[in-house]
């Protein structure tokens, strides 16, 4: 399996991305939570198209996946269902994008 723990803080999310080490910060919201308020450098691919979308995530097959959400159970569903298919590198952001417009970013709104 992984030896990367299946959750990841909001600060260990920004540290990540301030190093420029590649990763992929995958936001599995829907198009209308995006519109409304996004992480810059996340890319949307919501839950439900996951399946069908899924080769568009092969280039991270062994590299930091983060999954996130508006709280973070969805993403948290998320992350298990990439681990059992085949990325194991994968980790939910604990707390969503929620949480990262507390901790990080107070103009990322809020729902």
């Amino acid at each position: 399996m992984s030896d990367a723990p299946i959750e990841i803080s909001v600060r260990e999310v920004k540290n990540l991305l301030d190093s420029g080490d590649k990763f992929l910060l995958l936001d599995c919201r829907q198009q209308n939570e995006y519109d409304f308020a996004k992480i810059e450098g996340a890319v949307l691919i919501p839950m439900n198209e996951l399946p069908e979308r899924i080769s568009e995530l092969e280039p991270f097959r062994e590299t930091p996946l983060v999954v996130h959400c508006h709280l973070g159970g969805r993403s948290l569903r998320v992350t298990h269902w990439l681990r059992q298919n085949g990325f194991p590198q994968a980790q939910n952001m604990t707390g969503g994008i929620t949480q990262w417009s507390v901790e990080i970013d107070k103009s990322v709104p809020t729902y």
